[in-house]
């Protein structure tokens, strides 16, 4: 007996026809927290490393196309919103989506130049062949290990699934040979968590206007975690260090993230600086009074300044705001829900740690913090040792 013809995947999914792209922007939870993209535009092949306890994730680049960026997510956040739509519309959705490189363009804020057109199926094929790695959302890989046997032969860890953003794409032609649009497959493991409501946010449109990489993924940080509540989220430097999967040095890293602060680009949220009592820094921020904070400074286009009469000049290096009231302390700590992300007991580094133990932790880490700090920055790149920012 011969064996039947095993059918494609194209051939088994039903087709999704992209809607009207006048939509709320929606993000995949997951994707804005963890760090699944490069925040470079340049060519990344080096892999993402991160764990967290039972979550693990690897991103893995081809050296022809190097690694998806955080700009190339903009793909993504436009496929979560169609799906979303149209799920709560009544409409059938699907994993294999057809549209038209001119939906995506407008929708992400592009042009539609040739240009333009050249940038997108670039980043579609990064997407294609970046490959991910992951725990996240996983079940045990041994569940009777979790509870049988003593302590410490228990198996604690969870399968891995392995996908890529995109698990492949096509440029349609209509019976004349004209091109009619792109067709494109994204993988079970996003589409799951798409559908999910509880796992998708509405963004700020105005995120696609942001040009840096880091405020992209920072932004997307700060409304996963931070959401809307009034009295907003605290991070550790040194934990969204490591949450950013970023190849710069620390001192870089905390550098760029200080001048972030200083220019408030982030649309509905306030950003300021809070320093605990044995020196670390925390990145604090809050939900804007009237969703944008306002630019310290208003350049008129002559070659002086003009003032808009609220803070000092950009020009001048601030004093650092203990936070935006400017109170004489820091807030008390936020613990009040996403306590697995904002509540590290007994971890080194971590958003808004526990009150219990802190005075022993602070006292312990006070002489040896600093020279840790130095000795990492110096393995890591000795030419930057000393150079730009502080941490």
């Amino acid at each position: 007996m011969t064996a039947r013809p095993r059918r494609s995947e194209r051939e088994q999914l039903e087709l999704f026809r992209a809607l009207p792209s006048d939509l709320a922007p929606r993000d995949a939870q997951d994707l804005m927290a963890y760090p699944f993209f490069s925040l470079s535009k340049s060519h990344r092949v080096e892999p993402i490393e991160y764990r967290s306890g039972e979550i693990a994730i690897r991103v893995e680049a081809v050296p022809e196309h190097g690694m998806a960026t955080i700009w190339d997510a903009d793909i993504l956040i436009w496929v979560a919103s169609q799906i979303v739509e149209a799920r709560d519309n009544g409409f059938r959705t699907s994993r294999l989506i057809a549209t038209t490189p001119y939906e995506i363009l407008t929708f992400v804020g592009r042009g539609t130049s040739a240009r333009d057109y050249r940038r997108l199926r670039a980043a579609l094929d990064r997407l294609q062949s970046t490959t991910v790695a992951t725990t996240l959302r996983q079940p045990p890989s041994n569940p009777r290990g979790r509870s049988e046997g003593p302590p410490s032969s228990r198996t604690t860890g969870r399968r891995m699934h392995r996908f890529s953003w995109i698990n492949e794409w096509t440029e349609r032609a209509d019976a004349f040979g004209n091109p009619d649009g792109i067709e494109l497959i994204v993988p079970d493991w996003f589409y799951k968590a798409v559908l999910d409501e509880a796992l998708v946010l509405t963004i700020d449109r105005t995120y696609f206007g942001l040009t840096g990489g880091i405020e992209r993924w920072l932004y997307r940080i700060v409304r996963k975690h931070g959401g809307r509540q009034k009295r907003g989220w605290r991070f550790d430097f040194r934990h969204l260090y490591v949450k950013s999967g970023s190849l710069s040095p620390f001192k870089r890293f905390a550098f760029e993230l200080r001048a972030i602060i200083q220019r408030q680009p982030l649309p509905g949220y306030t950003l300021f600086l809070e320093i605990e009592a044995g020196g670390r820094t925390l990145l604090a921020f809050e939900p804007a009074p009237c969703g944008q904070a306002v630019e310290a400074v208003v350049l008129s286009g002559t070659r002086t300044i003009v003032p808009s009469g609220t803070d000092p000049s950009c020009y001048r290096e601030p004093k650092p705001h203990l936070n935006s009231s400017a109170q004489s302390g820091n807030q008390p700590l936020n613990l009040e829900s996403n306590k697995e992300s904002n509540f590290c007991r007994g971890a080194p580094s971590g958003e808004n740690r526990s009150p219990t133990g802190r005075e022993e932790d602070e006292r312990r880490r006070q002489t040896a913090f600093s020279e840790r700090d130095d000795d990492a920055v110096s393995k890591s790149d000795p030419a930057r040792t000393g150079a730009g920012g502080t941490s």
